[in-house]
């Protein structure tokens, strides 16, 4: 009688795993078209929580209503403005493009007899063809195949950006929808899924509220700080006269999320450019704005991050990167959230262990 009991104890534990794993694998290609949506929707739903709980005791107890309302006001607080700068930035770097093909930056056969008006950029281009044992001829050539490339990838990337704005249209659509269950259902949801974590009561909860508390310090400890530099940045830009200021701002801001260099990529060369042109005030004041955008960081991140939640560094800079790699735009917010909470469910096993 006991081999029966076993037999059909291990035979129910073998269809229950198995059944798991298939219905697991269904799930998980019904849901590949939508992660992107739904990674957000979840993202911003964690954002919005407490003014979800708050707007809900203002509408009597109805958390259908303030979900309802706080996914009609989404487009407009957050999106609206993300859509004007998106719609300067593709304007400004059309621009941009066609100044290098056509202005006096462009690449082509003259560019060597350009080069030697500026004061400091022709005699330095002269020792280093000296330097490198190099014709002008030869120099110009490679900078011709160079700035070739560059017209086509820029031309691609149009190109792509056109029509990633119809996918990206039907994405947001989408991802508001699923905000509106995310808002609505969300904690039940996610109470659901932390019943199946096998620790105590008192750790769930604490696990809970580390997942809410560092999403909120990634967004605004690296959010924040980014749209910080990016916008000064751009008015770097704007003070000295360089162009497509909306362009080299997007660009610092995405720059200010790599752990070393940041927003440096972008003025150092503004600078050194501005020197070559002989602009010498305008020079010495984008290294000293510049200076000012990259140390602000020091300060900014940190004290945005501590208000919120203590998140190690490391797993900001690493989650930031390989979230992104792995994740696209929104592993930004993924990549760190996910080794956190790995760390900390390690920390809760090795002391339930120990």
């Amino acid at each position: 009688m006991s081999i029966v009991l076993v037999m059909n104890e291990f035979y129910q534990r073998s269809f229950l795993i198995f059944a798991a794993a298939i219905l697991g694998f269904a799930v998980w290609q019904v849901l590949t078209p939508f992660w992107g949506a739904l990674a957000w929707s979840i993202c911003l739903a964690v954002l919005l929580a407490p003014l979800h709980a708050r707007l809900t005791q203002r509408c009597g107890d109805r958390p259908a209503l303030s979900a309802a309302l706080l996914t009609l006001l989404t487009p407009l607080v957050i999106f609206a403005p993300l859509a004007l700068i998106g719609g300067r930035f593709i304007s400004e770097a059309r621009m941009l493009i066609d100044k290098i093909q056509h202005g006096p930056w462009r690449i082509d056969g003259s560019l060597m007899e350009r080069i030697d008006q500026y004061p400091v950029i022709g005699p330095l281009a002269h020792r280093l063809l000296e330097l490198f044992d190099l014709e002008p001829q030869q120099l110009q050539s490679h900078l011709v195949d160079i700035g070739q490339a560059l017209l086509r990838f820029a031309a691609d990337f149009g190109g792509s950006v056109v029509i990633g704005a119809v996918n990206t249209t039907v994405a947001f659509m989408l991802m508001l929808f699923l905000l509106f269950f995310m808002l609505r259902d969300g904690d039940y949801m996610l109470q659901r899924l932390m019943n199946l974590i096998p620790i105590e009561q008192v750790r769930r909860d604490e696990l809970r509220k580390l997942i809410a508390n560092t999403t909120r310090a990634v967004v605004f400890g690296s959010g924040v700080t980014a749209i910080v530099q990016g916008v000064l940045t751009s008015i770097g830009f704007l003070a000295t006269g360089l162009p497509s200021p909306i362009v080299f701002g997007v660009i610092a801001a995405l720059f200010s999320l790599l752990p070393a260099g940041g927003t440096a990529f972008v003025w150092i060369p503004a600078t050194l450019a501005l020197a070559g042109m002989g602009r010498t005030g305008a020079a010495t004041f984008m290294l000293v704005w510049g200076l000012i955008i990259s140390i602000s960081d020091n300060f900014l991140r940190p004290l945005l991050v501590s208000a919120q939640a203590h998140v190690s560094t490391l797993a900001v800079f690493v989650g930031v990167i390989g979230g992104a790699t792995a994740f696209g735009g929104v592993g930004l917010i993924i990549g760190p959230v996910l080794l956190t909470v790995v760390s900390a469910l390690l920390r809760f096993f090795e002391e339930k262990s120990g």
